[in-house]
């Protein structure tokens, strides 16, 4: 497991990383956008490509994940059943209200020291 923070302005949140092969690389700065106001997404510099992921997770409030079509960051703020090809890469070790606002927030991404 890693442990990272994504710092969105002045809050700093801490979450935890699978030890799975698709959770890396990280960018280090992104920009996440709202879709369907259950989620945070953005596209990635590269695409993730998680192969042999599990065909099917429930996501709940927190988790940190890809959607193995797109290969983009997806940050869940509501849950959501069991969507086909949604892959955990981890989720937050607490509260991450700083990313509900509406609209898009510029994230930082970093190795948690």
């Amino acid at each position: 497991m890693t442990r990272i923070t994504l710092i969105a302005g002045d809050a700093v949140l801490p979450a935890t990383l699978d030890d799975t092969p698709f959770a890396a690389p990280r960018p280090k700065e992104v920009t996440l956008s709202d879709y369907r106001g259950r989620e945070k997404v953005s596209d990635l510099p590269r695409k993730l490509r998680p192969h042999g992921a599990p065909a099917r997770l429930a996501a709940r409030p927190g988790d940190i994940t890809t959607y193995a079509p797109w290969g983009n960051l997806a940050i869940f703020v509501k849950p959501f059943g069991a969507p086909s090809r949604l892959v955990r890469l981890g989720a937050f070790d607490g509260e991450f209200g700083a990313l509900l606002k509406s609209g898009r927030v510029p994230v930082r991404i970093e190795i948690a020291r």
